[in-house]
This record gives C-alpha cells, sequence and structure tokens, in this order.
C-alpha cells in the first residue's frame, strides 16, 4: 500500500486530546498540524533544560541533583545513542519520530510535568517508537518522568496493546481529508512518487 500519509506522535497525541474533549477547538487542532509557531512555554523551556542536563550535563546545577541523580540510575547502561530516528509504516501512513536515547534493549523517553499521574502514557502514540524499533532488539519502551519533586517510571513491552492508536491514526486521516483545503504543512500528505522518508535533512 503506498505510503499517503506522515504523522509524529506529538501530533498524534493533540489529536488524541482533541478527541478526548480535552480543551482544544478545531482552530488550535489545524494551528498544531500547521506547525503555527507558539511562544516556548516555561515549563517547555525547563523540559528541554532537564533532558540536556540528565544525558549532557548542561546546566545541571538548575535542577535539584537528587532528581537528576534518580533518573540518570534509570536510563540504559551503556546508553547506544541519542535522538534515535523510528518510522514505522501503518497502513498508508508513515509514522515518525525521534526518541531520546536507547540502550540495547530498551528505549527511553524523558518526560517532565508539574503533576503525575500514574498511567499517563498508555495510550501514548510514542508507545508506537516500540514496534519501529523491533528490529534493533527493543523489546521495552520506558517513560521516566518527574514532577521536580520525584521520579515515576512507565515501562511498555512489545505485547502492550496499541489498537486505541491505530483506531486514532485512521479518525485523524478522516479529519484531514475532511479539512484539506485548511492543510498548509506539506510534509503531511505524501505526493505520488515521493520519497516518503521523513528524518531531518
Amino acid at each position: 500500500m503506498p505510503i499517503q500519509y506522515r504523522f509524529y506522535p506529538s501530533l498524534l497525541n493533540t489529536f488524541s486530546r482533541y478527541m478526548q474533549g480535552g480543551n482544544l477547538s478545531v482552530q488550535q487542532l489545524i494551528d498544531s498540524i500547521n506547525r503555527v509557531p507558539t511562544p516556548t512555554t516555561a515549563a517547555q523551556e525547563r523540559g528541554t533544560s532537564f533532558e540536556e542536563a540528565v544525558v549532557k550535563g548542561t546546566d545541571e546545577e538548575r535542577f535539584n541533583p537528587d532528581i537528576i541523580k534518580r533518573v540518570r540510575k534509570l536510563l540504559p547502561r551503556p546508553i547506544v545513542d541519542t535522538q534515535v530516528y523510528c518510522q514505522l509504516e501503518i497502513e498508508d501512513v508513515l509514522f515518525y519520530g525521534y526518541v531520546d536515547l536507547i540502550g540495547s534493549f530498551k528505549a527511553v523517553d524523558l518526560k517532565t510535568t508539574g503533576n503525575y499521574q500514574p498511567g499517563r502514557f498508555v495510550h501514548n502514540h510514542q508507545n508506537l517508537y516500540l514496534h519501529a524499533l523491533k528490529r534493533k532488539g527493543i523489546k521495552l519502551m520506558e517513560y521516566v518522568i518527574t514532577d521536580f519533586n520525584d521520579v515515576y517510571v512507565e515501562s511498555y513491552s512489545l505485547t502492550h496493546p496499541i489498537d486505541r492508536q491505530v483506531e486514532e491514526i485512521r479518525q485523524f486521516k478522516a479529519f484531514l481529508d475532511e479539512h484539506r483545503a485548511l492543510i498548509t504543512d506539506k510534509k503531511i500528505f505524501v505526493t505520488p512518487g515521493e520519497n516518503p522518508d521523513a528524518r531531518r535533512r
């Protein structure tokens, strides 16, 4: 089946939030699809800085050293690679993105939040990275999460169901086709004969 769409997890997670009635208008969703720039929030900046502090040691004095130490203990040893490109074909969709880091058997994504609820990533579209990385020997997708007071882990294996994510991908295709005239991000739709590969050039 030829690839007709390219989707990445944060966009699918935004659509999922929209579908679950998560305080998001159609216009806000379309702005997300079209990658309309929005100012980086303080929370987003702190999350990015935390990731850099944990993985690279950059400005780590900004954060609680105990939290940094606890998060590092949960990372794979050795870290095989960071910012690993993943792609997976699901019907006529190329799902793609970058996972924070991989070890020999698990992929890890670092998350920061102001308020953690257990099971938060059960239906996260990043769980599909696991299936994209299967041929690299990756058997677990782990989220290492901090609210800057404590550290939490959610771990998902290849047997964890992904039916809801696949169904949301189908619903998202229907939404895009219905609003096609409003979609300006050319990367979403694959034109016939175009190479669907989505990695950063």
